[in-house]
């Protein structure tokens, strides 16, 4: 019996439920990462207000002018997922982490859960309150877009979730990298300035950098030519956009997840 027990008692301490309970401890007990939350929804309702009070062509997609701080708003998402990660190496509490769920995999899981719903809550937040204000702020006789129209709630839905998916980027970053400088690096040099980089000298494959998803697929109500060098003719629909984001998301998780259970911490 004293057998039976022993082996028993792990399986029901490093479940994913205690692991995540552990992971949401932790991420709530930063006071960091809730002033970084309020700066990217207030940043991200800033700007859509700001683009808001200068639209005067009332045929634009006025939906994506009022998503406009989606964007920049993501920058902030990401480098918190990088530093949910690279903190624990940073603090040497890393260790302590292992030491209480062995099972490396699943921390990365948990880590993923946890921070995935959180930024999806906050991403919504933001995106329906940059939506509304944005509308609100319309002048010139300009009416404001409302949900119901065509395409309209999907955009808000979706533009809310990115903050999830590059904020889980951010996470996979921090685990393959484990140094908070060197991975917010390569996050803001990845996802944006390589962006602008790939998609002026190949419009095709700057179709599939995640910031031109963002802004030109996930944002928009009609996602099919933005008139620019940057993207020509090559936009990917709001669902194909969301299926790349989510790859990329998913591939930076099971790499970073793959090296946290190879490599000594």
């Amino acid at each position: 019996m004293t057998a039976t027990t022993a082996t028993r008692e792990p399986r029901g301490r490093y479940g994913l439920a205690q692991a995540a309970k552990m992971e949401w401890i932790k991420l709530r007990s930063l006071r960091s990462t809730w002033w970084t939350l309020a700066i990217a929804v207030a940043g991200t309702i800033g700007i859509g207000v700001a683009v808001g009070l200068n639209t005067r062509n009332a045929s634009g997609d006025l939906t994506n002018n009022a998503l406009a701080g989606v964007v920049p708003g993501l920058l902030l998402a990401g480098v918190l997922g990088v530093l949910t990660m690279t903190s624990e190496y940073s603090s040497g509490m890393i260790r302590a982490t292992l030491a209480a769920t062995p099972r490396r995999p699943l921390v990365i899981a948990a880590k993923a859960v946890v921070f995935g719903v959180v930024m999806l809550a906050i991403g919504e937040i933001a995106a329906f309150l940059s939506f509304f204000a944005g509308g609100a702020t319309l002048r010139h006789g300009i009416a404001a877009p409302t949900l119901g129209q065509p395409g309209v709630l999907r955009a808000v839905l979706l533009s809310g979730l990115s903050f999830c998916l590059i904020g889980l980027i951010g996470l996979g970053l921090g685990a393959i990298i484990r140094h908070s400088a060197a991975a917010i690096a390569v996050l803001v040099g990845g996802v944006y300035v390589a962006a602008t980089f790939v998609a002026n000298i190949a419009h095709s494959v700057g179709a599939y950098t995640p910031i031109i998803i963002v802004g030109n697929s996930l944002s928009t109500t009609n996602p099919v030519t933005c008139g620019s060098s940057a993207c020509g003719d090559h936009l990917l629909s709001a669902w194909a956009g969301l299926g790349v984001l989510c790859l990329y998301a998913a591939l930076a998780l099971a790499v970073g997840g793959w090296l946290l259970a190879r490599r000594d911490a």
